[in-house]
């Protein structure tokens, strides 16, 4: 198998310091061309034709012939230019022959540039020391070392630092070179004084001799707060290696980190916060590096700096130590919410609510009202956003601590007139379990939302509001003031009536405010004179009052709210003759009042004076509640009364925890051990052939080498690399062709393998690629020559710009040695590029899915075919093959009913969204074998994650169809039979 003896470097993996990029339409000079550019040319003129040169030596033609050429008149120029471009050559020229021995004229280049490193010019000595890194022959170092060495003297710090970065490379790679480089940089490091020079000076000692540095650092260890920031981030990274690799290192150089700490430098403050963190476990430890952090995202300005350190604080928190000393420091993370991004600003409301305590809470709640008070006065957008996170923060922190529920109240209930209608919602469901759970708020919430309630201008809150009301409205004195606001909300009543009259008095206009023609003149284009005419009217006085608001709704046509009103009426009909069993009278009375206004609203919506008349349904549903509360019984209170507090408290214990503020999937590690755990022995483990699932996964492998324990089964190569192998040509093609496809983040990296199966050397075999879709090709790959059953492995990588399917089309083209015909070719195998590598489950409440669902313009419907006649596997099929989460949860899908409706959200890498509903049903509930009927709506912001998905669920479906009936092969009697017949 070619696989198994893969070279260690193929010629795609090489090392490569220098990409150029070629455009397509490039054309590119023959050699005698070239020649005589070079020969006859200008500086100018040589200068393009050794950029066209260096192009065709990437492209893999040959050029030794033309190296003489480039030595003889480039070489002595003093073109600054052109010396750049002379060193980008000799970098990717090949400087062997085909046996591996050096070039002949390799020695007059290495002439010229141990010239260039005696050049007067700082530029020219310190970009050839620079070229010098890149050397791989030591034939070529071995006469320049002098030159490199005096080139550490040099007046100019640009020359200095390249001459350390060269020594380097050159002591790593080639130590015989030059064997006492640490003793010459170590030397160096103590005299120098430029920062750029001494941090590639203690960088070399950092890797090629270590007690160096740390001599040199115990040295100057009080001083190196005063040293550049470059050296500095040097320095933490041999504290981090050298304290773990020897911890008694640790008291010496501790104290070193601290005083790093205290960096002007962000970026040495990031580092060394997270070495001090690996290196103790103190508290005092913990607590300085958590307040290095904090005042990196303070001060910094890129938000993305802030989410990084942001996920480092978190970090922090998942052991004990770190947690209670971020528990002190809450007020302090609060000071990040100073910054304008929405992200940061969630996972700094996430982070300070999961560290909040009892102690702090208090000083946590009247920082966020403070926040609520600025957001009013940011961009609309955000500021709502933001609004939103605030509410459900409250609303954990109540939850978790009730005692502060009664300076939170009074403030969230402020919302509930916001202009935004999910700021309001999210108030409204937080007042809804607050005054179901702690009732010694009641009178607190009732109070304010009687204030409030004339004030709301969404009809959906409108309504929420009076249910809360009327719901939770226990006494003679509550019941009468919900009763009057709902008049007052209402207005006159009959309102067909009264809506008749208004309409008539402002049709009779006031005398003296009739329509009135005003004529003025007017300047038309020619400089003349003309007249113009205008009607004018005069408002009449007294115009038409200001609507109350559930008046304004109903007249807007909006009669769901109407439906809504009459089972709030009714639930408060219930509590009122619960308290006042004895008076009938007064009952009667207040359920006549009840009437009189539900039948007030029936008519209006059967009059036309509304923008849109009442549905049936609407119509159904108030004079139901009409006809209840004229038969009032005393079933009445149960069915309003403790039904509906039933049914409340299964909604809250079923939707626990769903509104925490950016809730993530991993727990906090806890530092503790159960004290009645069981402690495994492996050694005292009894052998036998089953392996249960409950072992430690370390000691079952160990068990497994030392032959205590059965081996599990075979391993399954389809989960592997080699499961994901495509082949791409015949087994009798002159070249085998595989693809093992690894799709990264943003990018798809193709390693393919090709084999010559010919008996003939193929040389130019070139592997030509061509994308369709959101694909680009970012590099060609490069010809290679293939000996007879010879094989060599070539890497492309392709970019991903969107989440939509792509092709990549491929093809060999290769020459035979010694053959006179035309080039030849293999066509490949086509390779789909799948679309679940970049789609992964999302999570979405049901307000921010209810906002997708509104805001994303592309919908793609998707019908049901399936072989599967079980509703609840059908979708859990369905958000395999899709990588969709199910939003609907679990105790909404329990049951065996004839249909299903379920929500599914999954986000892409790209950060785009895709969210989708399934509606099913079975042909015949009663039949298990019933076939399942329905659709799929998909709605994503863009075209082509709605359609591809779509796609993927329609092939899905395609292979889950029931298998082919399989026929018998018929007898050999009947063949001769219709062989005789034919």
């Amino acid at each position: 198998d070619p696989r198994r003896n893969r070279p260690k470097m193929s010629t795609s993996e090489q090392s490569c310091y220098t990409l150029i990029h070629v455009p397509t339409d490039t054309e590119l000079p023959s050699e005698q061309q070239l020649k005589e550019k070079f020969e006859k040319g200008d500086d100018k003129g040589r200068v393009e034709a050794l950029k066209k040169l260096i192009l065709m030596c990437m492209n893999g033609d040959k050029v030794q012939n033309l190296i003489m050429y480039v030595i003889r008149f480039c070489l002595p120029s003093n073109d600054h230019t052109l010396k750049k471009l002379l060193l980008v050559f000799w970098e990717i020229v090949p400087k062997t022959n085909p046996q591996g021995k050096l070039l002949q004229e390799m020695i007059l280049v290495c002439d010229a540039y141990r010239k260039d490193l005696q050049h007067p010019n700082e530029f020219v000595r310190g970009s050839t020391l620079r070229f010098l890194c890149k050397l791989k022959e030591p034939e070529l170092l071995e006469p320049l070392m002098p030159a490199i060495r005096q080139c550490l003297e040099h007046r100019h710090s640009y020359v200095r630092r390249n001459a350390v970065c060269a020594i380097f490379t050159i002591y790593r790679n080639f130590e015989f070179l030059i064997p006492d480089a640490p003793e010459v940089v170590s030397t160096f490091l103590t005299a120098e004084q430029d920062a750029s020079c001494k941090r590639n000076a203690f960088m070399m000692l950092l890797h090629v001799d270590q007690a160096r540095a740390l001599d040199f650092l115990s040295d100057c260890v009080e001083q190196v707060t005063t040293f550049g920031d470059i050296l500095q981030l040097i320095i933490v990274e041999l504290i981090y290696k050298v304290c773990h690799a020897n911890p008694s290192e640790r008291q010496r150089f501790i104290r070193c980190v601290y005083m790093l700490l205290q960096s002007s430098s962000g970026a040495v403050r990031y580092e060394a916060a997270g070495t001090l963190v690996t290196l103790s476990a103190m508290p005092t430890a913990i607590r300085a590096a958590a307040q290095a952090y904090i005042e990196l995202i303070v001060k910094e300005s890129d938000n993305n700096i802030k989410l990084i350190v942001l996920d480092r604080l978190m970090e922090l928190r998942q052991t004990s130590a770190g947690e209670k000393v971020l528990q002190e420091l809450v007020m302090d993370i609060m000071r990040v919410l100073s910054a304008p991004g929405l992200e940061v600003r969630q996972k700094t409301l996430s982070l300070a609510l999961d560290l909040v305590s009892s102690r702090n809470v208090e000083d946590m709640v009247m920082f966020l009202k403070k926040e609520i008070a600025k957001s009013g006065n940011e961009n609309a957008d955000d500021a709502s956003k933001y609004r939103q996170e605030l509410v459900k923060t409250l609303h954990a922190a109540t939850i978790k601590f009730p005692d502060v529920a009664v300076s939170i109240v009074p403030v969230l209930l402020e919302f509930l007139s916001d202009d935004s209608e999910q700021v309001a919602s999210y108030v409204l469901q937080f007042v809804r379990e607050a005054i179901h759970k702690m009732p010694h708020l009641k009178a607190t919430i009732i109070s304010s939302l009687l204030d409030g309630l004339l004030f709301i201008q969404k009809p959906k809150i409108f309504t929420s509001s009076l249910w809360i009301l009327c719901t939770f409205a226990d006494t003679n004195d509550t019941i009468n003031q919900v009763l009057d606001v709902v008049k007052r909300s209402l207005g006159e009543l009959p309102m067909v009536e009264s809506e008749l009259r208004g309409s008539e008095t402002n049709e009779n206009v006031v005398p003296g405010t009739e329509e009135k023609k005003t004529v003025r003149p007017v300047v038309t284009a020619d400089g003349t004179y003309a007249t113009q005419s205008a009607l004018s009217s005069i408002v009449p006085k007294g115009g038409e009052k200001e609507r109350p608001p559930l008046r304004r709704f109903l007249l807007d046509g909006d009669f769901f709210l109407a439906a809504s009103l009459a089972t709030a009426l009714s639930k408060m009909a219930a509590n009122y003759a619960k308290l006042n069993k004895g008076s009938v009278a007064s009952i009667n009375l207040l359920n006549g009042e009840l009437i009189f206004m539900l039948g007030s609203i029936v008519h209006l919506g059967k009059s036309g004076l509304a923008k849109t008349n009442m549905t049936d349904d609407d119509v159904d549903r108030v004079m139901t509640t009409i006809r209840v509360l004229a038969d009032y019984g005393a079933e009445m209170e149960e069915t309003m009364i403790e039904k509906t507090r039933y049914s409340l408290e299964m909604l809250l214990s079923s939707r626990k925890g769903e509104l925490r503020v950016g809730e993530s999937g991993q727990r906090k590690a806890r530092d503790t051990v159960e004290a009645d755990k069981t402690i495994l022995f492996t050694q005292l483990a009894a052998r036998g052939d089953a392996v249960g699932g409950s072992e430690n996964i370390f000691d079952l492998s160990l068990s497994q080498a030392l032959g205590t324990a059965n081996k599990t089964a075979k391993f399954d190569f389809s989960s592997s690399k080699l499961g994901k192998v495509i082949q791409l040509a015949g087994f009798s093609d002159p070249i085998y062709a595989e693809a093992y496809v690894n799709v990264n983040q943003y990018d798809i990296v193709l390693d393919v393998l090709l084999v010559n199966q010919t008996g003939d050397t193929l040389q130019n075999v070139s592997l030509e690629l061509s994308t369709v879709g959101d694909l680009k090709l970012v590099d060609k790959p490069t010809p290679c020559t293939l000996a007879p059953a010879d094989f060599t492995n070539i890497k492309a990588t392709v970019k991903v710009a969107s989440t939509e399917n792509g092709v990549i089309f491929s093809m060999i083209s290769y020459d035979v040695r010694g053959a006179t015909s035309d080039r030849n070719a293999v066509y490949l195998q086509d390779i789909r590029i799948d679309i679940m590598d970049y789609i992964v489950p999302g999570t979405a409440t049901d307000a921010e899915f209810r906002k997708m669902w509104s805001d994303f313009e592309w919908e793609n419907k998707v019908a049901v075919h399936t072989s599967i006649t079980n509703l609840r596997e059908y979708l859990d099929h369905l958000s395999k093959v899709t990588n969709m989460k199910i939003l609907t949860p679990e105790s909404a899908l329990d049951g065996s009913c004839g249909f299903m409706a379920a929500n599914l959200c999954a986000h892409s890498i790209f950060g785009e969204d895709a969210i989708a509903n399934v509606s099913i049903e079975k042909a015949n509930p009663l039949e298990e074998s019933s076939p399942i009927h329905g659709h799929i709506r998909i709605r994503a912001k863009s075209q082509g994650m709605a359609l591809t998905l779509g796609d993927k669920i329609n092939v899905a479906q395609r292979e889950r169809r029931g298998p082919k009936q399989v026929v018998a092969p018929p007898s050999e009697v009947e063949e001769m039979e219709k062989m005789s017949v034919n």
